[in-house]
């Protein structure tokens, strides 16, 4: 195979993904900017608040975890990075975030395309759903253990 051609081929095709990312994204970021300065990001979170208080993490936090469960890391990254350049996030909140949507990112899309080779689409979906939601609860516990244990030690 042509070098050149391989070259040409393998960047036009990243340009082409990283466009197609920016055309989610962009909206995505833009969107959010907007539902926060009119304060709908506020009752959108207030009304997730159980989720929040389930986890243990801020109300701010809701909304990126959201964003990455229904639309995937890849178009949530943009998301979750904004949230974390506004200082919205604490660590907790960043590693319990992660921690749920390693499990269970792009649940429709990543179900859905599981299910035309044939896997059960309801066992999937729970199944993942019910993991990140186990393995996020007892990593906050854990992060909350951690750093009780720190403070406590930096007492003595």
């Amino acid at each position: 195979m042509d070098l050149i051609a391989y070259l040409k081929e393998s960047s036009i095709g990243s340009i082409n993904s990283i466009l197609n990312m920016a055309k989610i994204i962009i909206p995505l970021m833009i969107i959010m900017e907007i539902l926060k300065d009119s304060n709908v990001l506020e009752t959108i979170s207030k009304r997730l608040k159980p989720i929040s208080r389930f986890f243990d993490i801020s109300n701010e936090t809701v909304f990126p975890m959201m964003i990455g469960l229904i639309f995937g890391l890849v178009y949530g990254a943009g998301v979750i990075i904004e949230s974390t350049d506004g200082k919205e996030l604490r660590k907790k909140d960043l590693y319990v975030l992660i921690i749920f949507l390693v499990s269970c990112h792009a649940i429709f899309e990543d179900t859905l395309i599981f299910v035309t080779v044939g896997a059960n689409l309801w066992m999937l979906f729970i199944t993942r759903l019910i993991v990140a939601t186990i393995t996020a609860y007892f990593a906050s516990k854990i992060i909350d253990r951690s750093l009780n244990n720190k403070i406590f030690e930096s007492n003595k």
